[in-house]
């Protein structure tokens, strides 16, 4: 299906996909979302964390921690991990050539040598027609964004690990297109992550026996470099940086039941202003815990949280659920999950299914599919 883009609307940077593919507008003038450049850095990419209500910065390591938080690697309980993952993007929207890929792939050399990981995302927008204000037809393009990512952690003590990522983001949208005498390009630009993870295994105490408990933590911080220009005019925009703090409980019933609990909050590290804000991006990550226009309670409503829980059967089969909350002024993004795995000694598959709680979502009954192999 083809995009028409609106000439005046390349001129205002092409931050609109957000806004256009996750916030609804509001005809009382409310919605205060934030814009930034390539937020499909911000996209769910794997089915597990998509069942689990896109919770993942404290979920057990895997390939999958190359997104959610680069520092879990090095506890990653398998020696390698690939995966490749299918998103059919906004089908609610009866737009059928949108889709998100996304291919990591991790390491785990030795407790001495630490952990390396590495990604691929691909985001494929589809073909875009480009009008002028007359609705003139002056070209198409095929657009797509990517970020190649390749990340390193190591243990710090028995429980705690950290690590970095170094990111390489190129969007092109327009293909270089003119357009009423505004020269568009590609944008490109460089980012790193920084992740910290920390588990422990306690027990409780409880009747008619001891009950195995393992407690996680995470903080990660994603998406931090430098701006992004689409045109020559020299506006440039912020990436998501964003920040992800979270816990997760997981309960060993038995020898083959076991449950997981996860919770994770984020806050973008953008000026409330919008990634166009004139700052640079050390001001704009300090200014975004307290420039929002009403105060300290639009500043709280920025921070989305999510909630999932998973139930395992002996590493076999597992169902998952969860709920994800974003204030209406913000994005309003409510929605419900649904997920379940099934795995055979080395290789698994993950779906995931998402239901909106706000009537005509653009993210309503989008579908998560995840493919991976491990190396014991």
């Amino acid at each position: 299906m083809r995009k028409h883009v609106m000439g005046v609307l390349l001129g205002a940077g092409l931050l609109s996909v957000k806004g256009w593919a996750q916030a609804p507008s509001n005809s009382a003038g409310q919605i205060r979302a934030i814009t930034t450049a390539v937020p499909f850095l911000l996209i769910c990419p794997d089915a597990r964390s998509g069942g689990l209500a896109e919770t993942g910065v404290a979920l057990t390591p895997s390939m999958y921690s190359m997104h959610w938080n680069v520092g879990a690697l090095a506890f990653m309980p398998e020696r390698a991990g690939l995966a490749f993952s299918y998103t059919p993007w906004l089908r609610a929207l009866g737009i059928g050539d949108i889709n998100h890929f996304y291919l990591p792939a991790a390491w785990n050399i030795s407790e001495k040598a630490g952990a390396i990981g590495a990604s691929l995302t691909f985001f494929s927008l589809g073909k875009i027609e480009f009008t002028d204000n007359a609705g003139i037809k002056t070209g198409e393009y095929d657009a797509n964004e990517f970020a190649i990512s390749t990340g390193y952690s190591h243990v710090i003590t028995g429980n705690l690990s950290a690590g970095v990522a170094l990111k390489y983001i190129q969007s092109n949208l327009t293909g270089a297109t003119t357009v009423g005498g505004l020269t568009t390009q590609p944008g490109r630009s460089v980012a790193g992550d920084l992740g910290v993870y920390y588990q422990k295994d306690v027990t409780l105490k409880v009747k008619p026996q001891p009950l195995p408990l393992t407690l996680r933590w995470g903080v990660h911080l994603s998406n931090i470099g430098a701006k992004m220009a689409y045109t020559t005019s020299g506006q440039k925009d912020f990436l998501p940086g964003n920040l992800r703090v979270g816990y997760s409980l997981t309960l060993k019933l038995d020898e083959f039941n076991s449950f997981t609990l996860a919770n994770d909050y984020n806050k973008l590290l953008v000026p409330s202003a919008g990634g166009a804000a004139p700052v640079a991006l050390l001001e704009g990550i300090f200014k975004s815990f307290g420039d929002a226009p009403g105060g300290w309670r639009e500043e709280l409503s920025e921070v989305y949280w999510s909630i999932g829980a998973e139930y395992d059967y002996n590493r076999i089969f597992r169902v998952r659920g969860g709920f994800f909350y974003e204030d209406p002024m913000k994005g309003n993004r409510r929605f419900i999950t649904l997920g379940a795995g099934l795995s055979f000694r080395q290789i698994g598959l993950d779906a995931a299914y998402l239901t909106s709680l706000v009537q005509n979502h653009p993210l309503q009954n989008t579908l998560r599919f995840t493919l991976y192999y491990l190396w014991k």
